[in-house]
């Protein structure tokens, strides 16, 4: 099942199970409530476009939009085809690379790692091109994640705020008693939308985003070296070496000539 079908189960599931909770009296309208979720939505988003920027924000979003739909990273498989790159390139020189890059249209980092060896750029300058390019992804990758971070920290303390906005107006209408369930149930409702955004929705993203990221720089990594390990025209064996290094011993390969 690819990434963004149990990330979105995972999410209907946590609603299901509290849409069941809030309807097992018959009540569930009870828990809707415009003002609140305007206090907590429109609050969380402008606090969090205070502490950011609004190109962040959006960077932000189409990161996490791209996480969502991001498999978790084989790297053991990623490992073995750099190995058999390498094995072929080893044989048929970087005629046996060029051959390859059509093949590689869902991996561009690997693509392009491979290209410019084709082109001719020399190794230490593919290494250097690389590296500033797998540092720049990951950290953008991360920045995403705190800001998702800070607006999951905001959340609940906006729906505190309007939990006081409530209690303040119940307190404005004691002689109205009829104004006092309303005004209520703002205040307890910003609270509960609070939390729900904060702890269901926002947190759990930005550690996907952390995940994500981790396996990224893990994946790059192996493209980085074995695209290296290419140019230099290392032996395979050599070559699984250098991989191996990098991946923990119940992932590792084996050349097998």
């Amino acid at each position: 099942m690819r990434a963004s079908l149990t990330t979105f189960a995972a999410l209907l599931a946590s609603f299901g199970l509290l849409a069941a909770a809030l309807t097992l009296e018959g009540n569930a309208g009870a828990f809707l409530d415009a003002r609140a979720a305007l206090i907590v939505l429109g609050g969380t988003l402008a606090v969090t476009m205070i502490s950011f920027s609004p190109a962040e924000v959006i960077m932000a979003m189409r990161e996490t939009g791209s996480a969502l739909n991001t498999a978790r990273a084989d790297r053991r498989a990623a490992a073995d085809r750099m190995l058999k790159i390498a094995e072929r390139s080893r044989k048929d020189g970087l005629l046996a690379v060029e051959r390859v890059l059509p093949q590689l249209r869902r991996d561009p980092f690997l693509k392009r790692a491979l290209g410019m060896l084709v082109d001719g750029i020399t190794v230490t300058e593919v290494e250097r091109m690389l590296e500033d390019e797998r540092r720049a992804t990951v950290q953008r990758r991360l920045d995403s994640a705190e800001i998702l971070r800070r607006a999951a920290d905001i959340a609940p303390a906006m729906g505190l705020i309007g939990t006081l906005v409530g209690l303040v107006q119940m307190l404005g209408q004691l002689n109205d008693p009829s104004a006092i369930g309303p005004a209520m149930a703002v205040a307890l409702l910003t609270t509960f939308y609070g939390a729900v955004l904060g702890t269901v929705v926002l947190a759990p993203l930005a550690a996907k985003l952390e995940r994500v990221s981790s396996d990224e720089r893990d994946l790059l990594a192996i493209y980085a070296a074995g695209a290296a390990a290419i140019g230099r025209k290392d032996h395979p064996r050599q070559v699984e070496h250098t991989l191996n290094a990098l991946l923990p011993e119940a992932e590792r390969v084996q050349y097998s000539r």
